[in-house]
């Protein structure tokens, strides 16, 4: 089959091929259809391989001409990209026109492919690394939240009213109109500490006082922008039933807690722990500030188009990741009034930007001639075993079995290579961290 074609240049990442097949070549594959299907053709009132060509037409005519439409195009534009010598990123985007016997078959494939960059000079960046410390206090306040998840709650003995601050199990249930409303469903032994303000600081103002066993009605209206909308600026009565207060009783930091904590035998190895673990969180954001500066940088020096369909790409990678955490929580983006189209249109200058770093990097590793050693991807192999607590062929295997997702895994690993390199060809500043807030305002400021 002959076939020509043309390349227009619609972007630097966007081609529009213009293909034409001969009229010849078209009416000769129209020709040789028809004379297959006579030969399978079944049809009332005439002998096999006898069909007259009209009737085929007839019955057939819609179905041959998309095969032959869709055989032309797949063959023709196939050459065309291979001849060009052009990549594309996704399959072309075609609008098949009709398809005739009289006339050459002409059609437009539009197909995206990578940028080409130049060669970057990422030697020679000044990069400010924060020198982030763990201070006593955040120690301190991390025991304090291990402190309260071994707290034990019981009943308060002898009863008393609630207070600022108590653990309550109650049950309640909004109405409006007399009519239980949609948005506040009859809710049985609901814990909630007063002063949180889990439904409003209202609703806690009202339980405030009451007594166990005791049942109350009372009326708030909701904020004008509260979190859900069909609540919001809406006056509600509330029945209230409370079952209990608990009081929160925390253990005693000491060795013996240590021990009951994990495996620790000190107070010491648990605070210990804890400033290892805040200094891991330290690097892993100093490591990351200083990316963005590297990137910062280099999109500044590296101007280019970033085509759709790689930032189409990570859109979905984020979409993925938004849903997958609402899963673990057990809910959907429907239930937080989210869907997939308003999540691509907050994130898609993201999805741009990490798009551009991929381009980047990958340019440098072409540039730099980069390879990964086998040793270095058995050695990840090792650790991504030892994290999911696998056999490591059976992580081999895995990614044997998935040859894009072994190619991919091996990019990432490259792309720290690539990183590193940038980082150990730059100048480092250390900087000490900007304080959280002002020297002469108190950090324990409460909201007024």
């Amino acid at each position: 089959m002959q076939m020509n074609y043309t390349v227009e240049d619609a972007s630097t990442v966007k081609k529009i091929l213009h293909i034409e097949i001969p009229q010849d070549d078209v009416a000769k594959e129209i020709n040789n259809a028809y004379k297959e299907l006579n030969k399978t053709a079944r049809v009332k009132g005439f002998r096999p391989g006898k069909v007259p060509r009209s009737v085929l037409e007839r019955l057939y005519g819609k179905e041959v001409m998309a095969d032959i439409k869709s055989r032309l195009i797949n063959d023709s534009c196939a050459d065309a990209i291979k001849e060009s010598g052009l990549i594309p990123l996704l399959n072309p985007v075609v609008e098949p026109p009709e398809l005739s016997p009289e006339t050459a078959y002409s059609y437009n494939a539009t197909i995206e492919i990578r940028p080409e960059i130049p060669d970057i000079d990422f030697k020679g960046l000044t990069l400010k690394k924060t020198m982030y410390t763990p201070t006593n206090e955040e120690i301190d306040a991390q025991l304090k939240m291990l402190q309260k998840n071994f707290a034990e709650l019981k009943p308060v003995i002898p009863a008393r009213p609630v207070m600022e601050g108590d653990l309550v199990i109650l049950d309640y249930e909004g109405f409006q109109n007399d009519a239980p409303h949609p948005e506040l469903p009859k809710t049985e032994n609901m814990t909630m500490k007063i002063g949180s303000a889990i439904i409003t600081r209202d609703f806690d103002e009202h339980v405030t006082g009451m007594l166990p066993g005791e049942t109350k009605e009372f009326t708030i209206t909701f904020p004008e922008k509260y979190p859900k909308p069909a609540l919001a600026a809406q006056e509600i009565l509330f029945r209230v039933y409370l079952h209990e207060i608990r009081e929160e009783i925390l253990p005693e930091l000491n060795d013996d807690f240590a021990k009951k904590t994990g495996d620790f035998k000190s107070m010491e190895d648990i605070k210990k722990a804890i400033h290892d673990n805040l200094v891991e969180g330290y690097t892993n954001r100093s490591e990351q500030e200083i990316n963005e500066q590297i990137f910062s940088a280099l999109i500044e020096k590296a101007s280019f188009e970033v085509p759709g369909a790689l930032i189409d790409w990570e859109l979905a990678g984020i979409i993925h990741e938004f849903e997958r955490s609402f899963e673990h929580q057990q809910l959907t983006m429907e239930s937080q009034k989210l869907n997939r189209e308003m999540v691509a249109e907050t994130y898609r200058d993201t999805a741009k930007k990490l798009a551009q770093r991929h381009l980047i990097l990958e340019k440098i590793i072409s540039q730099e001639k980069l390879t990964l050693p086998d040793e270095e991807l058995d050695s990840a192999f090792r650790k991504m075993a030892i994290i999911y607590a696998k056999p490591i062929e059976e992580i081999k295997n895995h990614y044997r079995q998935n040859p894009q997702l072994l190619d991919s895994f091996k990019q990432t690993l490259l792309e720290k290579h690539a990183i590193k390199l940038i980082v150990d060809n730059s100048v480092i500043e250390a900087v000490n961290p900007v304080l959280e807030y002002p020297e002469n305002v108190p950090a324990n400021v409460s909201e007024q």
